[in-house]
């Protein structure tokens, strides 16, 4: 469900072109006036109801719309009530806040017929990114524990003990987790900064964007082998660029070698100079050395410069 929303979001906007440009153009053209009510509740900039990624989500689509035609009526008003006079106003949205079933059912075939448009399509490619994300947060949470985790999550987040400072725009608020714990989100439609859900006393989470290979959407619709130069080719040279993209997923240097089709010793050189310049980072264990994009390196390849530090916690 949030990959769901933050995808209706991104439909909507003109962000990164370079990752979602041509996914855009695909989705544009063919969205229908069912998933036009998703796209009521989702403005491409403020609030979102927080009805619309249930916790029970977690466990697939079905299980959090399920959840979300549950919802009394009194939890729809409260949400709605914080979209802005113009959304608010809207029939569709006029007649969820008075609880009617149509229109919530309506609004569950909105966004099911937007996810088999949007979203299912790129499991895999979702999957595999998400995957990388994770298994180099486990890497950092393995051998440097989990304040440099929170300390090197995203640009716009900074741990600073005992709080978990969050830069998003347009909010200044604290919440207290009270020991319920926080849930990070590693999302791929997730742009340039985290996000979280308004209501306080809702289970705790923190969505926050994953390294995007630029070239994801070719990887699903033609053969790599098809693909252009990288974007980055003409500052690093083409193989130093493929090598920087496949780090984002998080490899070993034999791992690295076998992606890129080259030699160990020239993977391992590539990683030296790459580390050298501060584009990723390396941890070693049990003899392998394991690569990931380091923040710099990460705001390289997604094209944008690093976000300024701090702000809401």
């Amino acid at each position: 469900m949030w990959e769901n929303l933050l995808a209706a979001h991104m439909v909507q906007t003109g962000q990164g072109p370079l990752v979602f440009g041509q996914w855009r153009e695909r989705i544009r053209g063919r969205l229908t006036d069912p998933m036009r009510r998703l796209l009521a509740l989702a403005p491409p900039r403020g609030y979102s109801p927080d009805f619309l990624t249930p916790p029970e989500s977690a466990e697939g689509l079905r299980d959090g719309l399920d959840a979300m035609l549950s919802l009394p009526r009194r939890t729809l008003r409260r949400d709605l009530a914080l979209l802005t006079p113009d959304r608010r106003d809207l029939h569709f949205v006029r007649a969820l806040a008075e609880g009617e079933s149509t229109a919530l059912h309506a609004l569950g075939d909105g966004i099911t017929a937007f996810h088999d448009l949007a979203v299912r399509p790129y499991l895999d490619k979702l999957r595999e990114h998400i995957s990388a994300d994770r298994a180099a947060r486990s890497q950092s949470m393995l051998h440097s524990g989990g304040e440099h985790l929170l300390s090197t999550l995203h640009p716009a987040v900074r741990w600073n003990p005992p709080v978990l400072e969050v830069a998003i725009p347009g909010t200044d608020e604290d919440v207290h987790l009270e020991g319920r714990g926080l849930r990070l989100v590693p999302s791929f439609f997730c742009w340039r900064a985290p996000t979280v859900l308004r209501d306080p006393e809702l289970p705790p989470v923190l969505v926050y964007p994953v390294v995007h290979d630029p070239g994801w959407l070719l990887d699903v619709h033609g053969p790599r082998e098809h693909r252009g130069e990288p974007p980055l080719a003409a500052l690093l040279g083409r193989t130093r660029a493929e090598v920087l993209e496949a780090t984002a997923r998080g490899c070993t240097t034999s791992e690295l070698a076998r992606k890129v089709r080259i030699a160990m010793a020239t993977a391992s050189h590539h990683a030296t100079v790459l580390r050298a310049a501060g584009l990723i980072t390396t941890n070693r264990t049990n003899g392998r050395a394991y690569h990931t994009l380091s923040v710099l390196g990460r705001d390289l390849l997604n094209g944008r410069g690093p976000l300024a530090r701090g702000g809401a916690g």
